[in-house]
């Protein structure tokens, strides 16, 4: 990561977490006085091929001992309606301004895989983790509808991992590449309006 870009995530992560501070506390003891404990969800997710870190979420769906893979249809009978509603205006990615002010992910860049994508396929992650993850990025912008609709549509867990994994990985990477490849501190601005400019829509 460039200074620059660090600079533009410190920057911005500061804003927002005075901004949107009362905002996160009021959708915590929602969720608390609605969903109950946890609130936060915390998965492991890779920042380097060989480099791990604690993404941390909103809650969104009802606990279970064991969880493993993307989301797909398989999973959509865990999604809680208050989590429901939380995905649709990505709120649950709140916090996530955590791990940006800890350098685990960038504002813009590609989402951060789960290790098992990355074991899989080394050549292509190798390439796309060579940017910092991010909480949004070109890839988000374009491919999350038509992912979201091809993997509500797996009923099973190996269904889910078979799309996922012959159809998204690929189609992410391209577009996170192109991402890399053109990356500079102007074309972020124009990513992190276009994601805002989304959720001001869906709502």
């Amino acid at each position: 990561m460039t200074w620059s870009k660090r600079l533009f995530d410190l920057f911005f992560v500061t804003l927002l977490i005075v901004i949107l501070g009362p905002v996160l506390l009021a959708l915590l003891l929602w969720l608390l006085l609605t969903e109950g404990r946890p609130v936060f969800y915390v998965a492991k997710r890779m920042k380097t091929p060989t480099e791990s870190f604690d993404l941390w979420k909103l809650r969104t769906m009802t606990v279970v001992d064991t969880d493993s893979g993307v989301s797909g249809g398989d999973k959509s009978a865990r999604i809680t309606k208050t989590g429901a509603w939380l995905r649709g205006k990505r709120l649950d990615e709140f916090p996530q301004l955590w791990n940006i002010l800890k350098g685990d992910l960038s504002f813009v860049g590609p989402r951060p895989p789960l290790q098992q994508y990355v074991d899989a396929y080394p050549e292509i992650y190798n390439e796309v983790l060579k940017s910092r993850p991010g909480v949004t990025g070109l890839a988000s912008i374009v491919y999350h509808k038509h992912e979201s609709r091809l993997l509500e549509r797996c009923d099973s867990s190996e269904e889910t991992d078979r799309v996922y994994s012959r159809i998204c990985v690929p189609m992410k990477a391209r577009l996170d590449l192109i991402y890399q490849r053109h990356q500079n501190m102007w074309y972020d601005f124009d990513l992190v309006f276009q994601t805002i400019g989304n959720i001001f829509r869906r709502s």
